[in-house]
């Protein structure tokens, strides 16, 4: 289960995304075709398998049209879908549902394919400890949406975004002067509540984040090998995450050297869309 979206980020989305296509004169192909009184239904059906993300957006493209439009959700948020499966049924003004069509499936199509592969990573790893997280390689504008996109596949979010935890960046380290300068100033700096992340690159780099005390390491482009050492070395002392080179195909391997967490900026900015459609009945 994941917390539900802020209707008040939904409805901005949606407003902007339809403000977009619509322009100043509106949708000018359905209102030349179709009759201002015609009604239909139609449904939002997968045409892939995956998992769902995304809905209260594509409703809220179709309310924000024409309130008159009714929406009934199948597979919502963090829901299997295979090939056929319909996740929404739509009924009401047809030049209501021709309109906002597209921003509907645009959303719930790319925030699916962000919970789809997602879902594949986690999956992946099941059987070990390390949990699938995402990173700040987001859409502009769309980070909460697709940070829930991952919750819903099962992976977990990193930081939100600058605001919310320090992470040391290896430009950090080389801009501070050295990892121990980098760790004492972030510790003397942020609250007992915050917590604060240092990426390193190398096993003499790690032991010097472990003894300097930092709460999460990052192992950056580390082999398997140097990750088995890594969490050798650690003990426990630190929460280790892996980043760097992870796909379908190397994720397994990662997680079995036993870090904790495994970063991938792919589910978030590289992750193909789910393929929805909306039929009409």
């Amino acid at each position: 289960m994941t917390a539900p979206l802020s209707p008040l980020l939904v409805e901005e989305a949606v407003r902007r995304a339809l403000e977009e296509d619509l322009g100043l004169a509106g949708d000018i192909t359905t209102s030349a075709c179709i009759p201002e009184n015609a009604t239909s239904r139609a449904v939002i059906a997968a045409r892939r398998a995956g998992v769902i993300a995304g809905v209260d957006l594509a409703q809220a493209a179709f309310r924000l049209v024409d309130p008159a439009i009714r929406t009934s959700v199948d597979h919502g948020d963090g829901a299997p879908v295979h090939v056929a499966d319909i996740v929404m049924h739509i009924e009401g003004p047809s030049r209501g549902i021709l309109s906002a069509e597209r921003v509907a499936l645009n959303f719930l199509g790319h925030l699916s394919g962000v919970a789809t592969a997602t879902a594949a990573l986690v999956e992946a790893v099941k059987g070990t400890k390390a949990k699938i997280a995402c990173t700040r390689k987001t859409t502009p504008g769309l980070r909460a949406f697709e940070k829930h996109a991952v919750l819903c596949g099962g992976g977990a979010n990193h930081r939100f975004g600058l605001f919310d935890a320090v992470m040391i960046k290896d430009n950090h380290i080389a801009a501070a002067g050295g990892i121990a300068a980098a760790l004492c100033a972030a510790r003397d700096s942020v609250g007992h509540m915050v917590k604060i992340e240092i990426e390193v690159d190398s096993l003499a780099q790690l032991e010097e984040a472990l003894k300097d005390g930092a709460d999460v390491i990052l192992l950056d482009n580390m082999s398997v090998t140097e990750l088995k050492e890594a969490v050798a070395l650690a003990k426990g002392r630190a929460v280790l995450e892996a980043s760097g080179g992870v796909s379908l195909d190397t994720v397994r391997a990662i997680a079995e050297t036993g870090v904790d967490r495994i970063s991938s900026g792919w589910i978030t900015h590289s992750a193909p869309a789910l393929d929805l459609g909306l039929d009409f009945l």
